[in-house]
């Protein structure tokens, strides 16, 4: 208990799956948080569950003014902010032919503009009361392999993970003390994954599928991407900058 006390925390995608997982963790281990979603009312139940340590923002991530007014609200509420969570984000299945050029804007304006305003903003934020901070940017294996019907989602987490990096090495070469790392999950049993797969003609049978692909012979579970989140978000990792951590359950060193 306790490995992030005193801590505030914006979590965008607070609503459900990894950021309301990584939100209750948090405030578990002692942060208090700011959760955004586009998604207000489930969000605000969420937030209402957690309990004092939570509050609830409307947010659309790819809004710059709506990242502004988050992100005021969060240092309005609680005077500070050590700990940015680019969770927010939406995936599609569609290869290169199939994908149209409205479906690949949308998904970069969530998943890649979302986040460059996540640390561009949070930068500025964290840096003004000197203590340093972490920005936490979620990815993907898909942001590291490629996928053959994944053409706009390979495309934005890979640009995620790089991003990650100059932003680390920009806080780093400014002395902000404010580092920045992506997380990369692979299958996790989140209400996105099951989105995803329902289009299929056998929706359990791409799922049976999925969990076969996975060395450690299951789906990830939330707080599995969560607890990497805590850690990040903590001084555990303070010498831990511009890295990308896998939590595949093994995906990748096959």
């Amino acid at each position: 208990m306790g490995r992030v006390d005193g801590k505030v925390a914006l979590i965008t995608g607070g609503a459900s799956g990894l950021g309301e997982a990584s939100a209750r963790l948090l405030v578990s281990e002692g942060a208090r948080v700011v959760l955004t979603d586009i998604n207000t009312d489930l969000g605000a139940e969420v937030a209402a569950d957690i309990g004092g340590d939570a509050i609830f923002v409307g947010h659309d991530v790819s809004s710059e003014d709506q990242w502004i007014t988050a992100i005021e609200a969060a240092t309005d509420r609680f005077g500070r902010l050590d700990v940015v969570v680019n969770s927010a984000g939406i995936a599609d299945m569609n290869n290169v032919e199939e994908t149209t050029l409205d479906a690949w804007r949308r998904m970069m304006a969530i998943n890649l503009d979302g986040v460059f305003l996540g640390c561009k903003y949070g930068v500025k934020a964290i840096k003004q009361h000197g203590d340093g901070g972490s920005i936490i940017n979620l990815s993907s294996v898909s942001g590291i392999i490629g996928g053959h019907n994944l053409a706009a989602y390979n495309a934005s987490k890979g640009g995620v993970r790089l991003l990650t990096k100059s932003v680390a090495l920009h806080c780093a070469r400014q002395g902000y003390n404010i580092r920045c790392n992506s997380v990369h999950p692979t299958f996790i049993d989140t209400p996105m994954l099951h989105k995803m797969i329902g289009g299929s003609s056998d929706p359990d049978k791409t799922l049976a599928k999925l969990q076969r692909q996975v060395p450690m012979g299951r789906l990830g579970r939330p707080d599995d991407v969560g607890y990497m989140v805590v850690y990040l978000a903590s001084e555990e990792s303070a010498y831990v900058t511009g890295s990308e951590l896998i939590v595949d359950g093994g995906i990748v060193a096959q």
